[in-house]
Formats: C-alpha cells, structure tokens, sequence
C-alpha cells in the first residue's frame, strides 16, 4: 500500500492573529471553518486523500470526534473508492444530526471503540461489517478483502456476516453474506478483490488466487490462474512502484515484462486489466475471451450494473481509479 501524501494543515486556532487573512490568501484551500490547506497541494491530491484530509480536519477542529464508517476506513487503511460525500461520526448521546458535510449518527448497536489519540473510531471489524451492508458489493468485497489481511496479520479472523446478525439492526444481512462467502485475505488489492467480483458476474470459473509457478530458475506468482484452462490473469496496479521514481518505474516495468514472457512461454493464456477494464466491466469481459477463457455460468447484468456508480461518493465509478489501486 502506497505510503499517505504528507499534508500541513493550517489551523485558524493556531494563528489568531492571521484568521482574517488566511479567509483571503488565494494560495489556500479551505477544507472547512478554521482549516486550511495550500492550494497547490490541494489540487495534486487524489479522490482519497482529498477525503482523509477532510477527515483529518474535523479531527483536529472537533473536540472528541468518533469517526464511523468511510472516515474510520480511510484513517485504518481500508480502500475508500473515489471521494466519499460526507465525514460519518458517532454521537455521543444517540441523537443523529448534520453540520455541513460533517453527519453525526445515533446508533443502536453497540460497536468497539478504540483511541486513536484525540478522537476516537469504530474498531476495525465493525468498520468493515458498516461499510459492507451499504457500499456496493463489489466495493464492500474489497474492503472486507482489506480488513481481514490486517486482521489476519496480528492473528485474528473476521466474519463479517456473523457479526452483523448479532446486531439489532439487520440492515444488508444479505449482502453481508454474499461479501463473507466470498472474501479472502489472500486478495492483495482492492482492485484484485473487484476484479473477482466482475468474473463471477460475467459468468466465469472462480480463478485460483496467487498460484505459484516455477519455471527457469524464477518463483513467479500471478494474480489469477485458471487451472483447467492453464489461463493467467493479473489485475493493474498502481501501487506497485513510487511514480516520483522513474528509475524505480523503469525496472519495475523490465521486470514485469520479463515475468510476462516467461509465464506466457510455459502456460496457455494470458490476459491483463486494470481499473477501468473491470468497472467497464465489458474490456475485462473481452480479454478473458482473448486469452482463451470461455463463460460458465449465466452473466448477471444486474450486479455488473451495480459497478456504475458509488452513491456514496462525489466521484462516479467509472471516472476514477479510487483508492481500490492502494489497498
């Protein structure tokens, strides 16, 4: 996962003898009443930082903030896909209420919270079975993907859908069953996770995830194997290498180019997508084909359309990377 961009927020607080002119200095962004950022720095900023830089303002202008939902995945490292609409708290008294983009929700159900030094937020898998019941299924499959590698790295596993029919409210305990049959912290991306999810609605075999393959002399795993077929698959990523480091970029794609070759000399088919293959989902469709791939099972036009648009967000599916290409 690609390291956060470093960002200097500029505090009205802190400076109370500039507040009038920090209103009125162009070279700044406002994120909200009292914080600031460059404008430079603002405009660099992809769809996700952009959401944890709002996070991080109301963090930081807000007294004891429990972040919940979108804001609590993207301070834990879970994948946030385009630019999230609102900052989701908890309130402390059960009332629900709204300030600007800021939502504060009562809550029924009681949920771990743990101290992230200043504010608070839901504890990891209850952020994960929240998201899940009201992203997208493909989406909620990916960060459910995310959150069961990290817990799974300090020994412990998730079952999302238990967890949520523990719960009072039973909102989304189908999707939340759907997401649980299917996640898998061996997936090492969001954009593998979704790519799984589109294979399975264009009516293909479930792939074998990061099979390994052993030909001269090199260790090579890849994204996606269809056995039967002895197919390949590898999902783009865009994490993979540090875009400041163009030698850093060059080698890695020498390297790649070399496995790539290597791989097709010994197995039967080949096919690589990135992003926007698999949200258009008719490309991805198309290179499976090409590299010999056949459809099982019955497309499901349904669920492939649910890939259109996060209603969650300010950015459509379609016309961003998301941060599915960092986690």
């Amino acid at each position: 996962m690609a390291a956060p961009t470093r960002v200097t927020l500029l505090l009205s607080r802190e400076r109370p003898f500039e507040v009038a002119r920090l209103d009125r200095d162009r070279r700044l962004h406002r994120i909200r009443a009292g914080a600031y950022v460059l404008r430079e720095v603002w405009d660099a900023l992809p769809p996700w930082e952009r959401y944890r830089v709002r996070v991080q303002a109301v963090a930081r202008t807000w007294s004891a903030p429990i972040f919940c939902l979108e804001s609590a995945a993207v301070l834990q490292g879970l994948p946030i896909f385009g630019e999230p609409s609102h900052i989701h708290l908890l309130s402390a008294d059960g009332r629900s209420w709204s300030e600007g983009d800021v939502i504060v929700h009562g809550h029924v159900d009681e949920r771990e919270i743990v101290d992230a030094g200043g504010h608070g937020m839901t504890a990891l898998a209850d952020t994960a079975v929240d998201l899940a019941r009201v992203l997208p299924p493909a989406f909620a499959l990916a960060l459910v993907d995310a959150a069961a590698r990290l817990l799974q790295a300090s020994g412990a596993a998730l079952d999302v859908s238990e967890r949520g029919r523990a719960r009072a409210n039973r909102r989304g305990v189908r999707q939340l069953d759907w997401v649980q049959a299917r996640a898998t912290p061996v997936s090492e991306s969001a954009g593998e996770a979704v790519s799984r999810a589109v294979i399975e609605w264009l009516g293909y075999e479930p792939p074998e995830l990061q099979h390994e393959f052993h030909y001269e002399g090199f260790d090579d795993r890849s994204d996606f194997y269809w056995k039967r077929a002895r197919i390949i698959g590898e999902s783009d990523g865009y994490g993979k290498y540090d875009a400041d480091d163009p030698e850093g970029m060059k080698a890695h794609f020498v390297r790649e180019k070399k496995r790539e070759d290597r791989l097709r000399r010994h197995e039967g088919g080949f096919a690589r997508w990135d992003w926007s293959d698999t949200i258009s989902h008719e490309p991805l469709d198309e290179k499976l084909r090409s590299a010999g791939l056949l459809p099982l099972y019955a497309r499901q036009d349904g669920m492939l359309a649910t890939l259109a648009r996060n209603p969650r967000s300010l950015i459509p599916s379609r016309s961003t990377k998301a941060s599915a290409t960092r986690a």
